[in-house]
């Protein structure tokens, strides 16, 4: 277990992690530190609870739009694909009936050839 003291608004706090986890915590810490910069120079000085509660608040919401992107986009390569699929049998079958249709000409040219 590592100790990481990390700052938030210009306040000082020691968080306890996972051993390897330090830089990630403080680049996590960084990241809300800067959200609530943001909120300071809107709002002003309303409090670090509400100020942090609102930085919590705004980058839940980022990560909720990215969420529903992700899904979004994952339905939509999800239809890419299906599409995809659906002409690769068209593809496969019309392949297959075109070889058919090669293989009658070849046993008729055949055939006409034996007659010969």
């Amino acid at each position: 277990m590592a100790v990481v003291n990390v700052m938030v608004n210009g306040r000082a706090y020691t968080i306890a992690c996972d051993d390897g986890e330090e830089e990630h915590l403080r680049d996590l810490a960084g990241h809300v530190d800067a959200r609530v910069r943001e909120l300071l120079s809107s709002v002003g000085q309303v409090g670090d609870s509400r100020l942090l509660l609102m930085a919590a608040l705004l980058i839940t919401d980022d990560m909720l739009d990215a969420q529903n992107k992700l899904a979004r986009h994952k339905e939509q390569l999800g239809a890419t694909h299906d599409e995809m699929d659906e002409r690769l049998e068209q593809a496969e079958v019309i392949a297959a009936e075109t070889l058919e249709a090669a293989a009658k000409r070849l046993e008729d040219v055949a055939a006409s050839l034996a007659r010969a």
